[in-house]
């Protein structure tokens, strides 16, 4: 149902004049923006084995921490390679366009419109008039305007739409840092899956070489009558069995290897070239104390931002629905000039007009309007649930990677001093075995234990490198929270890769 009011320049005024009180008055109240979510007080899991010595470094610098070169070099050649970071990319794009659609609708537009026509017509507001060929001459008609109008938010449905659109907008480009910090952990952990790899295969040469060895030798002692066969064929076994899990463990690391050239798109050899004639040993890089307020080190995460903001846009999105259901307030003007030539004269005509001031009143529509306010309302309890589920979910993360590196730490200690141990002992073993004092079964027991042994640190080595990038991941990954005044204006930024500080 359309109202439009009389031209008189009476109600024109208090209408105009009634504006700002109509839009400061009437609004639509949202559902709260930011809501609590529960928190512990504090950690439950001690972090005195951090090694962080103190240190507040930033965890964007955490992996060039480590000192290793070539990681680095593989999570930024991932980072540029990577679909989900392009996807990302493009979401921030399309948000973007979302977020200026939105907040040009609160304001004017403006059209306009250029005409030219030629003819025995003479055009008029209402048609024609033309009397065959012979009885009207020729005429050129030019016309050219201008078509205003603007829709008065009287109930902030507008302003809704447009705050929804900016927290998408910031939500999208915190999606993109946790992209980021997605692939700077599978890089990270790839890469030390690949480097414990190859611990376990220089274990495991080491392991065969003295097998073959032994094997040699007992078919030396088995040729001058001095070893049974018996020794001889299980000294052979031995070797065959080794052999087999070094065939294993190479084509493993080939596999690691070919899942890097995957992540990072390098060529093979380049990346052989590299990881061979890196360091045999570098440390882990030191993690900065995490915060002992959970709250402030789940602030850091970008997907518990972006969960935020999906529910501050919920918000804006119930209040939109809500606004549907109330009137709205449109105004419209134009400009125009025509110019007609013909039979040796020529006459210009200029017009203008404001209005009409429309206000559209919905009746009735079967419900519709309702229901969409409705499952707008859902939508957002949905993200509040949402919301708090993914705060959960990061305290848990956070005190699931304290816990394993605090067994891990705790741990490799008693790994180092097994190893020694049982190496000592397969030695001492391995010497009396040379000397006739020892038998072949006790020295492939002794043998067998110290490869235990090797391999249960080197895979304890492998899982607190997992805890490590867990940690990373868990704490945000080096991403900063924009202020809360920063927000909105960081949507204007003219490229994701501005916003950010590299893992």
């Amino acid at each position: 149902m359309n109202l439009s009011l009389p031209p008189s320049p009476v109600p024109w005024r208090l209408a105009v004049a009634a504006l700002p009180l109509l839009l400061v008055a009437c609004s639509v109240t949202r559902p709260p923006a930011a809501v609590p979510a529960p928190l512990p007080a504090q950690w439950q899991t001690p972090q005195s084995a951090l090694p962080h010595a103190g240190a507040l470094t930033a965890l964007a610098d955490w992996w060039r921490q480590s000192g290793d070169a070539l990681l680095v070099d593989l999570i930024e050649a991932a980072e540029a390679a990577s679909p989900d970071l392009a996807s990302a990319a493009a979401r921030i794009a399309e948000a973007r366009a979302t977020r200026v659609q939105a907040g040009a609708a609160m304001g004017p537009t403006l059209d306009g419109s250029l005409s030219l026509s030629r003819g025995n017509t003479l055009s008029t507001g209402s048609g024609g008039i033309s009397g065959g060929t012979a009885s009207l001459p020729s005429f050129t008609n030019a016309q050219a305007g201008l078509q205003a109008g603007w829709e008065i938010d009287l109930f902030g449905g507008l302003a809704a739409t447009r705050d929804a659109a900016g927290a998408r907008l910031s939500a999208s480009q915190a999606q993109w840092h946790q992209a980021r910090v997605a692939v700077a952990a599978e890089t990270a952990n790839a890469y030390f899956a690949e480097r414990a790899c190859a611990r376990q295969l220089a274990v495991s040469e080491q392991d065969t070489a003295s097998r073959r060895e032994s094997a040699r030798l007992t078919a030396l002692s088995e040729k001058a009558g001095f070893a049974a066969p018996a020794d001889a064929a299980l000294t052979r076994a031995s070797a065959a069995d080794a052999a087999a899990r070094l065939t294993q463990q190479r084509t493993q690391c080939a596999l690691q290897r070919q899942a890097l050239v995957a992540l990072t798109g390098w060529e093979l050899p380049a990346l052989a070239q590299r990881l061979d004639a890196r360091p045999g040993d570098l440390a882990l890089p030191a993690l900065q104390p995490v915060d002992s307020v959970p709250a402030r080190a789940l602030a850091q995460r970008p997907d518990v931002y972006a969960a935020e903001l999906a529910v501050a846009a919920a918000s804006a999105d119930a209040g939109a629905a809500q606004a549907q259901r109330y009137p709205r307030l449109s105004l419209a003007g134009s400009i125009s000039a025509l110019h007609v030539r013909g039979a040796g004269a020529s006459q210009t005509v200029n017009s203008w007009s404001i209005g009409p001031l429309q206000l559209s009143l919905p009746i009735f529509d079967g419900g519709t309007r309702a229901a969409n306010a409705e499952a707008a309302r859902a939508r957002y309890d949905e993200a509040v649930v949402l919301y708090r589920a993914k705060v959960r979910q990061g305290v848990r993360e956070v005190e699931e990677a304290l816990l394993r590196l605090q067994d891990t730490a705790q741990r490799a200690g008693d790994a180092d001093t097994a190893v020694a141990g049982y190496q000592a002992s397969f030695d001492a073993t391995q010497a009396r075995y040379d000397g006739g004092l020892a038998s072949l079964f006790e020295l492939e027991d002794a043998r067998r234990t110290l490869f235990a042994a090797q391999t249960a640190r080197v895979a304890l080595q492998r899982e607190r490198t997992e805890a490590w990038v867990a940690l990373y991941r868990a704490l945000g990954g080096g991403w900063t929270r924009p202020e809360d005044g920063q927000a909105v204006a960081a949507t204007s930024s003219p490229a994701p890769a501005a916003q950010t500080s590299r893992p």
